[in-house]
């Protein structure tokens, strides 16, 4: 069995090795995921109550490698049900702070892709934040914090950031303060307690600002067991009628990560140059469909 602290190490260089070369920007309505034929292009329609509502937001998508992954299946989501007008700018690797202004040449994120700048140019109505939540020491920003080192002082910096971050998508917003999207996270299978902590600290902040939360993690758990991980979860309706995401029908389960990677849900290996998913994954899918309910609601209720 492998021990706690080896696990640690294996999932970060699995951090390590998604990391690579930054994005080189924004994208703006992208593409299908390469491998064409492999992208999740068929869907259930909507029903009629839940349709694209008349005028369609515009949403902004921040985070770190399991944002870089997920961004051109969530585009794809958004796009279809609520004619959204969409960009993602993830960064893998990254944290909160290295979207905040002023972490300068600290941060892994440029200063054109701050959180602030592309809210005071794109003007969204949404910004969907996705950070797992860096807890070791490659994240610059985090000057050495770390979840191992002081897990009281990774804690506080932590909720520090996500006031700041807060505070600066809301100023940058303006009189148009866009409503922020936190996606909580799925089970951490080195660190239980911390994912638990972590996305308690998003539904906080969340409340306290009038922002939203969107328990996308709560999508790749069971049922029942909200942070217990697992590799595989029975089949869903959806999963049992597109047959390419129940990936064993025979036993009722699909896959959810590799077997070497216990954090992302891409069903291909992570490369050394960042990029989104190129084949179908039930988790990716799982986790966009529930950010992109979450922003349905709210935009049918405005």
């Amino acid at each position: 069995m492998r021990k706690p602290w080896l696990l640690g190490m294996l999932l970060a260089g699995v951090l390590l090795a998604a990391c690579g070369d930054p994005a080189s920007g924004p994208q703006a309505a992208p593409p299908s995921p390469a491998g064409g034929s492999a992208a999740p292009t068929t869907h259930q329609r909507a029903p009629a109550s839940a349709r694209a509502p008349e005028r369609g937001p515009t949403v902004l998508y921040l985070g770190d490698s399991l944002a870089m992954e997920n961004q051109n299946v969530l585009g794809q989501e958004l796009r279809r049900d609520l004619r959204a007008r969409y960009t993602s700018a993830p960064y893998s690797g990254t944290t909160l702070c290295d979207y905040l202004e002023g972490t300068g040449a600290k941060s892994l994120v440029p200063d054109r892709d701050k959180a602030a700048a592309l809210v005071r140019s794109l003007h969204p109505d949404y910004v969907v934040l996705q950070f797992w939540g860096n807890a070791w020491g490659f994240t610059w920003c985090m000057d050495g914090i770390t979840h191992d080192g002081s897990r009281r002082t990774y804690f506080e910096r932590y909720e520090a950031d996500l006031e700041r971050l807060t505070g600066q998508i809301a100023s940058a917003g303006g009189a148009h303060r866009p409503r922020i999207v936190w996606v909580l996270q799925g089970p951490d299978p080195i660190a239980p307690e911390r994912v638990r902590r972590v996305n308690e600290f998003y539904k906080e902040r969340a409340a306290a600002s009038g922002d939203l939360v969107a328990d996308a993690g709560g999508t790749v758990a069971p049922a029942g067991a909200r942070y217990t991980w697992v590799r595989y979860l029975p089949c869903t309706a959806y999963e049992h009628d597109h047959a390419a995401y129940c990936t064993q029908p025979d036993r009722d389960r699909t896959a959810l990560h590799l077997d070497d990677d216990y954090l992302h849900f891409c069903l291909a290996p992570t490369t050394s140059s960042p990029k989104p998913c190129p084949v179908r994954s039930p988790g990716i899918l799982r986790i966009a469909r529930e950010i992109t309910r979450v922003v349905g609601e709210s935009v049918r209720s405005r």
